[in-house]
């Protein structure tokens, strides 16, 4: 996979997650964030260090470049590139790091994409409503936006890890 393709590929991702956190405000009830996927298909090669400089670096950006509060985003990314590393090793298996071959939805299939995507998605919008509300809003309140917000941010995030694809990228 060309680095450089990538990396222009995840600008432009992160260019598109700012917009949407600008322009795109549905709802009190929806947060819509692609960014947890983005970083969890960060390549293996990488280890976790830089996958959470990575992490930090988009939240910050995010944060820093749209409406929202400045430290949402990265405090709870980070989180996300901490555990990629458990989440690999328990969807895809331990030998996956032996092998040092990149996430795919081609390769390894969409169901093991998609509980992964969940499980990052989920780390991610726990922590960031949990800081968000920071104790002034009612659990329902927090409940009903983990679900609406975790249901849409799946659905795109799948398209994400479509685009993200490191075949897909290579050609």
């Amino acid at each position: 996979m060309n680095n450089g393709k990538y990396a222009l590929t995840y600008l432009l991702l992160l260019l598109a997650q700012i917009c949407i956190a600008n322009y795109c405000n549905f709802s009190w009830y929806l947060y819509l964030s692609f960014l947890p996927v983005m970083v969890f298909l960060v390549p293996i090669r990488h280890n976790s260090v830089i996958a959470m400089l990575l992490a930090f670096a988009s939240g910050f950006a995010v944060d820093f470049l749209s409406d929202g509060v400045i430290g949402l985003n990265m405090l709870a990314l980070v989180p996300v590139a901490m555990m990629r590393r458990g989440i690999v090793s328990l969807v895809y298996g331990g030998e996956f790091f032996a092998r040092q071959e990149n996430i795919s939805m081609s390769r390894h299939g969409v169901v093991k994409m998609i509980f992964s995507i969940i499980l990052s998605q989920a780390v991610f919008l726990a922590i960031y409503i949990l800081a968000d509300s920071a104790g002034t809003r009612p659990m329902w309140f927090n409940l009903t936006r983990f679900g609406i917000s975790m249901v849409a941010g799946c659905l795109i995030s799948l398209v994400v890890a479509n685009i993200l694809e490191p075949e897909k990228i290579g050609r």
